[in-house]
């Protein structure tokens, strides 16, 4: 089921970057990459070309997409569009590396109690994974019955 997850985060990050980091609940990661995207793309995009183009309405949607297509293909340098596209991916491999827990990053404490099922940090506090919902048995606790 994680890879599951992977490409659920992996397809949501290359519809808008941060939106598959926000589903594996990295709250942080998910406002970076977001912030970075419309950062990229206000800065590099023509954007009052593509708002003029779509009069504010909606209603012809295919003639909009390829309007603003063919305007972003002329009005912007290849550099600059290599540049969305890589945030794009980059943003997408993050996601679906994190979903499978490939990319979890340096440990924090080794002392500190771990899932056995997903590896991560456990809160004290809690008798089950808040990330993946697994059951936490504590040597200290009884078990109960």
């Amino acid at each position: 089921m994680n890879w599951i997850r992977a490409l659920a985060a992996a397809g949501l990050s290359v519809l808008l970057p941060g939106a598959g980091h926000a589903l594996l609940r990295d709250w942080t990661r998910a406002a970076l990459f977001a912030a970075m995207f419309v950062a990229t793309v206000v800065m590099l995009l023509p954007v009052q070309e593509l708002w003029a183009s779509a009069d504010g309405a909606i209603t012809d949607v295919p003639a909009t997409v390829a309007d603003g297509v063919a305007i972003v293909e002329a009005e912007t340098s290849a550099l600059a569009q290599f540049t969305v596209m890589f945030l794009v991916l980059f943003a997408a491999v993050d996601a679906g590396l994190r979903g499978l827990g490939i990319a979890d990053g340096p440990a924090n404490d080794d002392d500190a109690p771990a899932c056995p099922s997903c590896g991560k940090p456990l809160d004290d506090d809690l008798t089950f994974c808040h990330w993946c919902t697994t059951r936490i048995e504590r040597e200290d606790e009884p078990a109960s019955t």
